[in-house]
């Protein structure tokens, strides 16, 4: 096997493989669940090789042992390219009880078609993670000085000094976004993975996630809408409305919702849910979820704009930041059993991150590009929306923090809130 670069998911694995029988990961094409997989499994059924998908296909039917040999944990890639390995992972799983015996991997979840052919849901037997692509702690442009577990646990640093990024550094790393591949490769060719991952979604991948048919040029139009509504709880009537000028057809809104399902079902989006905290007062919390991209360069590639066009268009620039924060905080959540959150509520306070742990505490984070006056308005929002939760009903947020793009440091401000550079954090 080739030199595997570690992933902070590895930790996760490596917790729930002790605890199911089957382990399902999931994600978008080419963030690296493959190799993965491979990591920790000890042997291997690739069902993206037709040969290999064909053979396993004619087995499963006559001898499920027989399909699914192979030294535990076996690994079976691809595996909603057929569903019915699915009944057969778990009657092997509650036939052999035992731990850590399959790792399922997947970029895309199974079609309406496929889901018929599954007749158990697998509770009980499989564990569910979805992997994304690298953190910058992960890629190396994060130092990791500042921990999201020690700020929950309260033993983070008042100070650390930073190696920082510049923002024309922070363009570079939306627009090349996590992949491994671009990772490796440095310089500006790893600008081009981020439009070839969006050719192949137009083209042909969102067809495979549910077999419709769609037209290329309306799922970038699409995509493209998405992209300048980053961070922000628009209505399909307000995608729509992107889509129509440039649309022969009468686009009804429930025409967008199946493209955006479909997108999802392949992991080109991942939005953020409400968090609905005890509120001192009568506030309404608006419940939309929040819209993202897994990763910012698939925003940047739809909105046709490299480094240096961000550097010259800073709100733009500043959405992407978000999803590019959001993204990695996702990774640093998940590897401390936690969530992420966004909240709103109908006077217009929003908090651009929540992460809730299983234990019940949580951190609350502003995202900003940087400088003073922008790092004032985050820490004034934050301490705004503590004042509305009700602490006698629940905890106390564990840390307020504004998360930037450039500064020279971390520390912690006169009134409790950190204020981290992106470069600094890790899970």
């Amino acid at each position: 096997m080739k030199e595997y670069f570690p992933r902070l998911i590895d930790k996760i694995i490596v917790r729930r493989l002790a605890t199911k029988g089957a382990l399902l990961i999931e994600g978008p094409k080419w963030c690296g669940k493959t190799t993965t997989g491979r990591f920790h499994s000890r042997s291997e059924l690739n069902l993206a090789r037709e040969a290999t998908l064909r053979t396993t296909r004619q087995l499963l039917e006559v001898d499920t042992d027989a399909a699914l040999v192979g030294e535990p944990p076996l690994l079976i890639d691809e595996w909603q390219t057929l569903p019915t390995i699915w009944d057969a992972v778990r009657y092997a799983v509650d036939l052999r009880q035992a731990k850590g015996q399959f790792i399922l991997t997947g970029s895309a979840v199974a079609t309406r078609e496929g889901a018929a052919q599954i007749n158990h849901s697998g509770t009980g037997r499989f564990a569910w993670l979805t992997m994304r692509p690298m953190s910058l702690y992960e890629s190396g442009e994060s130092e990791g000085s500042m921990s999201l577990a020690a700020l929950f646990d309260g033993s983070a640093p008042t100070f650390a000094k930073n190696k920082p990024l510049t923002l024309s550094d922070v363009a570079f790393l939306i627009c090349r976004g996590g992949w491994p591949e671009a990772v490796k490769l440095g310089g500006t060719e790893a600008l081009q993975h981020a439009f070839d991952y969006l050719d192949a979604v137009c083209s042909e991948d969102l067809t495979r996630s549910d077999g419709v048919r769609r037209q290329s040029d309306r799922v970038r139009r699409l995509l493209r809408s998405y992209a300048r509504h980053q961070g922000a709880q628009v209505s399909l009537s307000t995608i729509r409305n992107d889509l129509i000028d440039n649309d022969s057809t009468m686009l009804d809104e429930e025409t967008i919702r199946s493209y955006i399902n479909a997108l999802r079902k392949i992991f080109v989006v991942e939005d953020a849910p409400s968090w609905s905290p005890n509120l001192r007062s009568r506030t309404a919390v608006r419940s939309a979820n929040t819209r993202y991209f897994i990763d910012p360069s698939i925003a940047a590639a739809a909105l046709m704009a490299g480094p240096e066009k961000l550097v010259d268009d800073l709100p733009t620039m500043g959405l992407l930041f978000e999803t590019m924060a959001i993204r990695d905080l996702r990774i640093y959540a998940e590897v401390n059993n936690g969530k992420l959150f966004h909240y709103r509520d109908k006077d217009g306070l929003e908090c651009d991150a929540v992460i809730q742990l299983h234990d019940g505490r949580y951190g609350l984070v502003e995202i900003k590009l940087g400088g003073e006056t922008a790092i004032n308005s985050g820490a004034a929002t934050l301490a705004k929306l503590e004042a509305k939760i009700d602490t006698q009903k629940m905890l106390e947020p564990a840390f307020r923090m504004v998360l930037t793009a450039v500064s020279d440091f971390a520390f912690r401000r006169n009134d409790g809130t950190f204020v981290v550079p992106i470069s600094t954090l890790r899970d």
